[in-house]
């Protein structure tokens, strides 16, 4: 089991239970991701977890190649 896994399998049902008490997805996200960064915030920096988001925000365009990769 991976870490992926887990994380999915607790983010699924998250959803579902948003969805089916009318909440939609977008508030449950918004709420987990909170709850991300206040629990990255117990030990990495404010500058950490700010570059590892702006990373993934300028990164999750999944039409956008990388530069790295080749045509």
């Amino acid at each position: 089991m991976y870490a992926s896994d887990v994380a999915q399998r607790h983010f699924s049902a998250a959803v579902d239970e948003a969805e089916t008490a009318g909440l939609g997805h977008e508030a449950v996200c918004r709420a987990l991701l909170g709850l991300v960064i206040s629990k990255y915030l117990e030990t990495r920096s404010v500058a950490d977890i700010q570059a590892e988001l702006r990373f993934i925000a300028e990164n999750c365009d999944p039409d956008t190649d990388f530069m790295f990769m080749r045509p």
